[in-house]
């Protein structure tokens, strides 16, 4: 190795020639060496800041790629947290709304709020606790996720004691409404068709429902059975108190039934669309179920009359009258009296023509008269309910 590098490093003599003039150079190996020792010692030098240059870069390209890593990962974050808040504030909006529906059920078809009812005013409370309800997972608080935090946990209790009141109200009015539907088809009229015609006269622009924040949303299947049973309920309760059930004359018999009879003047066979109660001339003629005095005057063969309207279609007439104790438009209470008997129209004596009517074809009277124990124990039940509603918004 050394012979090599003396080999490579040798004295050297240069003879330089300028205008006739000669000159010597001599360049000395040690002087050969020094000069490759520190051009290697540059070039080691330039190499090794190079190096450390691009070393420099690769762990700076890390950082970066660490930082801008990490600020992903904090925009993703704040997306989350941004996602979670409008969850939540979605969340406590629906709440909100549904509370308010609840709320405005209760007053519409209870008198009252869902925080305060009471048996008298006919809560559904006392019949959710004769008949436990059977609730689900999500309505009970181990369905709450102990992870979520703490303010998503109010807001799932809130959800879940909502839908369990809503699930209990639901069986209370289902109650009520099956009790309900078995009077009114003891007195012969059916259930169905009354919910079907009621529903029949419904329409309207459709509006998607939005919740307060502006997305379109729902209050969720069992609301909507809710929705549905609250109807049902208050078609046939209203009906119930609709029906006169009230004598309409403080007489002891009839002289006259409804159905075929003999005509008193001709003898011939005729159709009777109403009861008979005669008595002494003057006597208090009675409206025998709540509702509004639509006609005052007098019809062909029937003299004077008087009738009354008392909604789901059933209308009462009073006949063969002597005088008016009402005006039309008047609301008039059951046993109220509403007019005078005589003997007016087409009467041979002083009596009371006593006509019951659904949606303007006659029926029977005695059915509606004559109820069982327990049909009028169901409608003075919902008459108390309709009674406290009508209450609480007249004080309004």
């Amino acid at each position: 190795m050394r012979r090599r590098l003396a080999a490579l490093f040798q004295d050297h003599e240069i003879f330089v020639r300028t205008h006739g003039h000669v000159r010597f150079l001599r360049v000395s190996a040690l002087w050969q060496k020094r000069v490759a020792l520190i051009t290697g010692l540059v070039l080691l030098a330039w190499a090794g800041a190079t190096i450390a240059v691009l070393v420099s870069q690769l762990l700076n390209s890390g950082e970066r790629a660490a930082v801008a890593k990490q600020q992903a990962a904090a925009a993703a974050s704040e997306a989350r947290i941004a996602k979670y808040r409008d969850n939540v504030a979605e969340t406590a909006a629906d709440l909100e709304d549904r509370q308010e529906q609840l709320e405005e059920w209760s007053k519409a078809h209870f008198g009252v709020a869902p925080a305060v009812m009471t048996p008298q005013a006919g809560a559904p409370a006392p019949v959710a606790e004769k008949a436990p309800l059977k609730t689900s997972a999500r309505n009970s608080g181990a369905a709450i996720n102990p992870n979520l935090p703490p303010e998503a946990q109010v807001l799932a209790r809130l959800e879940a004691r909502q839908e369990d009141f809503a699930t209990r109200l639901l069986a209370a009015v289902n109650d009520r409404a099956t009790k309900a539907e078995g009077a009114v088809a003891k007195l012969g009229m059916n259930p169905a068709a009354l919910v079907r015609n009621a529903a029949a006269g419904r329409g309207g622009p459709f509006i998607p429902y939005r919740s307060r924040n502006g997305r379109a949303s729902s209050l969720g299947e069992s609301f909507a059975a809710l929705e549905s049973a609250l109807f049902r309920m208050e078609v046939l309760e209203r009906t119930l108190v609709a029906i006169p059930s009230g004598k309409p004359a403080n007489v002891l018999m009839l002289s006259s039934s409804y159905g075929y009879r003999s005509d008193p003047f001709t003898g011939a066979g005729a159709m009777h669309s109403g009861l008979d109660y005669p008595g002494p001339m003057g006597s208090p003629i009675l409206a025998a179920a709540p509702g509004r005095v639509v006609f005052v005057g007098q019809k062909s063969g029937y003299g004077n009359v008087v009738e009354v309207d008392h909604g789901q279609g059933i209308l009462t007439r009073y006949a063969h009258l002597s005088g008016f104790a009402s005006t039309v438009g008047a609301q008039v209470a059951a046993g109220e009296q509403i007019a005078k008997m005589g003997s007016t129209g087409r009467s041979t004596g002083s009596h009371l023509h006593f006509e019951v009517r659904l949606n303007g074809v006659a029926v029977n009277p005695r059915r509606f008269l004559e109820a069982k124990a327990d049909v009028l124990e169901v409608k003075d039940d919902a008459r108390q309910r309709v009674g406290s509603v009508a209450a609480v918004r007249g004080a309004r």
